[in-house]
């Protein structure tokens, strides 16, 4: 293989890793149509250098580009900046139910696409949101505000504690006059007045 193709291979991954990374933070299938397109059509036109060098060529630059990915991955495992510089990192759109302005205009992310994946995962209101970050794959984080959360099972067992705790503080069956209990026990109401018995 030529060493002109080993750095042209390179280059080509550094290329697409900024190109890709300036394009946004959107998985496959938060991409829209256009943005799909012009992906396949970024992939074309960064092998063109290389294409039509034969098979074993090919396989050999494929390698190369794997070698790559797993050495960017474990120098971002190793250097935080690097990480940061090459995967970005989360940014807050959504802080007390208010939405950040600037990190959407950052993300170039339209309040109506925010409002789309909140109702994907359930949150009907942004307003009901403590925190909201679209992570640096592209997903969104949530956390919901305190009043808004669904009760943990914790909570219930907690709850029913309470009440428990609540129903041996009030009168016992038996310090509470039952009257069925005359019938069985075939005795007189006590707390019933003589004349009207």
């Amino acid at each position: 293989m030529e060493p002109a193709l080993i750095w042209q291979t390179l280059i080509i991954f550094v290329a697409a890793t900024l190109l890709l990374r300036i394009s946004g933070r959107r998985t496959i299938s938060q991409m829209t149509i256009p943005q799909t397109v012009m992906m396949i059509a970024i992939g074309t036109l960064l092998i063109q250098p290389v294409s039509g060098k034969g098979l074993w060529t090919t396989f050999g630059i494929a390698g190369i580009l794997v070698i790559s990915l797993i050495l960017t991955e474990y120098i971002q495992f190793k250097f935080d900046p690097v990480e940061t510089a090459i995967s970005g990192k989360a940014l807050v759109v959504i802080e007390n139910g208010i939405l950040n302005e600037k990190n959407l205009k950052k993300l170039r992310l339209p309040v109506d696409k925010l409002e789309q994946r909140l109702r994907q995962v359930g949150v009907t209101s942004h307003k009901d949101v403590q925190y909201a970050t679209i992570e640096s794959n592209g997903q969104l984080g949530y956390n919901l505000r305190p009043e808004k959360q669904p009760a943990t099972k914790e909570d219930i067992q907690n709850l029913l504690q309470a009440l428990q705790s609540r129903q041996t503080s009030l009168p016992k069956e038996g310090t509470t006059h039952n009257i069925f209990q005359e019938v069985v026990s075939e005795g007189e109401a006590n707390h019933v007045p003589k004349y009207l018995q």
